[in-house]
């Protein structure tokens, strides 16, 4: 019958560590199984996942379909109650003072709050999400939760919808006709003027 103390592993499924660069004579060859030269034989050298040898790699020949999301996704600065614990009761907690103590790194679209872990004081939370979790621990703890607003952008306006410019009636005509005939007036006067101007000889 297996016990703890007589436990051991199935046979043939751990192996012995293949030891290498220990010479000719170890059964790995002078080359320790890598070959000779290349890009592959040499220490630290590898090839990137997908890489080809420099031709278009599968991933990029293949044709994508569909709607990808990954343009518009928001990545949170994720913080959990456990790293919460260690502020005095009462403290009002933010980004800028989890940045302070080094709490998180990097930049993100804003934070996050999440429930791993239990509150046992009452804190004061500033934040842009949280989980359900974790509001129901901190609100049970006493403390409270804010949630930061976004600027809202107003409703834009149509073009069908924005009135029309006023035009002012002249003798019962818009106006925009009414200044057309003026200047049309204007340069028929400054023609009938040249012509009767003398011709100096």
């Amino acid at each position: 019958m297996i016990r703890l103390h007589n436990m051991r592993p199935r046979p043939g499924s751990t192996h012995r560590v293949k030891r290498l660069g220990c010479g000719e004579s170890s059964g790995h060859g002078k080359t320790s199984g890598k070959g000779h030269k290349g890009q592959k034989a040499r220490s630290g050298g590898s090839i990137r996942l997908g890489f080809e040898g420099g031709q278009m790699p599968l991933i990029r020949r293949l044709p994508k379909r569909g709607f990808n999301n990954a343009a518009f996704h928001k990545n949170y600065a994720v913080v959990n109650l456990t790293d919460l614990a260690s502020f005095k009761e009462g403290t009002v907690v933010n980004e800028q003072m989890l940045r302070e103590a080094k709490l998180l790194r990097g930049n993100g679209a804003g934070l996050k709050i999440l429930g791993d872990g239990e509150l046992k004081h009452a804190l004061t939370i500033e934040a842009d999400k949280i989980s359900t979790s974790a509001r129901e621990k901190i609100e049970k703890a006493g403390g409270s939760v804010t949630l930061r607003q976004k600027a809202v952008q107003g409703p834009r306006r149509d073009a069908a919808e924005t009135p029309a410019p006023e035009t002012e009636a002249t003798d019962g005509e818009p106006k925009a006709k009414a200044s057309a005939k003026t200047a049309s007036k204007k340069k028929s006067a400054t023609k009938t003027a040249a012509k009767k101007k003398p011709r100096k000889s």
